[in-house]
């Protein structure tokens, strides 16, 4: 066998464990909807989990500083909800009526400017222009894109027994999760073979930190652009709209990418309608949100905690848009977040390791009969 010649071997547990797989990947497609919940749970017990960690740490029992963590949460959105939920409501209630109105405007300037340029046959024009431009066709289409899209995100996320009970569902189960963690930490990690388990066991709260803080980030982030959106949308003059948009735009931003794409179109729809000036200033509006949060809210309060190349964020984004609708676009990336430090602990840092190892080995030593340099010697 040459030097630099691998033989690969294959043990009976490895080949096992490969049989055993397939089975258990069509099992949990059968169950994705359960496997969904579990997902959400556990992205929503790791952004909480500093919290009942910290109260832990002040000698308050651990299900206790559960209960009040989630109660504080259930008060503080109870409370927003009541305080602007009505107005949002009724403001996205009047964006959805005056949506089809909008783009009919925006379709008659384009148009009337394709027109312009041919003053000699406009009525040729403005039929080559309804030809290739069906206007209900186009409105009939981005209604139904959109629809499709909510469909699919509620069908998987009421795949179960419907959305609140779902929605209850994860929570109790996220819950569960925080106040018994360890254990049920332990009972999983035991299921591995030795090294693995112990292995597996150190990665835990790494991984649970860096999802926990890729969602604490993101919330942070929509929050801030959602209370910046409607400021500057009530100066711009879009004061009618400015919550249902500023809500809107918080829910987007947190799709990393797309999301702040997704939360201009309605407000650029809206602002053409009152005329080219606004239409222009809220598209510089939202230009300066994107670029604040690209280089600047995302840096600094999500920060590392992605450990994921900017490419491999978006591309989760995708998949998980495809697969699960909006909720796989907001479930996805903590994942790939968490599972880049399995990727980067168990496999990537000792693989680095073994190859600095290898090259001190295999690095020439100076012989020890070499003859001793010259000395310089002054003059």
């Amino acid at each position: 066998m040459q030097p630099n010649e691998q033989r690969i071997t294959l043990s009976v547990t490895s080949i096992a464990w490969i049989v055993a797989a397939v089975p258990l990947l069509l099992l949990a497609w059968q169950l994705r909807s359960l496997v969904l919940l579990l997902m959400i749970a556990i992205v929503l017990a790791a952004a909480i989990a500093p919290v009942v960690d910290w109260a832990e740490r002040y000698r308050v029992p651990r299900w206790l500083g559960v209960v009040l963590a989630y109660l504080s949460i259930f008060a503080v959105i109870t409370g927003i909800g009541l305080l602007v939920g009505p107005t949002v409501v009724e403001q996205i209630q009047r964006l959805l009526r005056q949506t089809p109105i909008s783009l009919k405007q925006v379709l008659d300037y384009a148009e009337s400017w394709i027109v312009s340029f041919n003053d000699e046959r406009p009525e040729l024009a403005s039929q080559l222009f309804n030809q290739v431009v069906d206007v209900q066709g186009l409105t009939r289409w981005v209604i139904r894109s959109s629809q499709q899209l909510l469909v699919r995100s509620y069908s998987v996320t009421t795949g179960i027994l419907g959305g609140v009970f779902s929605i209850i569902l994860a929570l109790f189960l996220s819950g569960y999760m925080l106040a018994d963690n360890r254990t049920l930490i332990r009972n999983f990690v035991r299921l591995l073979p030795q090294p693995w388990d112990d292995r597996m066991a150190a990665q835990m709260g790494p991984m649970g930190n860096r999802i926990g803080s890729y969602i604490r980030g993101r919330l942070l982030v929509s929050i801030i652009l959602a209370i910046a959106t409607t400021i500057s949308l009530s100066v711009l003059g879009l004061s009618d709209f400015a919550l249902g948009l500023g809500a809107i735009a918080g829910v987007t931003n947190l799709i990393p990418f797309l999301g702040p794409i997704l939360g201009a179109i309605p407000a650029l729809v809206v602002a053409i309608s009152q005329g080219g000036w606004t239409f222009l200033w809220v598209l510089l509006l939202y230009v300066i949100i994107q670029n604040v949060e690209t280089y600047v809210l995302d840096p600094l309060l999500v920060g590392s905690s992605v450990g994921v190349h900017p490419l491999y964020q978006l591309l989760a984004v995708l998949g998980g848009t495809q697969v699960l609708g909006i909720i796989g676009a907001l479930i996805v990336p903590p994942w790939i977040a968490g599972g880049a430090v399995l990727l980067e602990n168990l496999y990537l840092r000792p693989k680095l390791m073994a190859e600095r190892r290898n090259g001190a080995q295999l690095s020439p030593t100076p012989s020890a009969e070499a003859p001793p340099e010259p000395m310089m010697s002054g003059s």
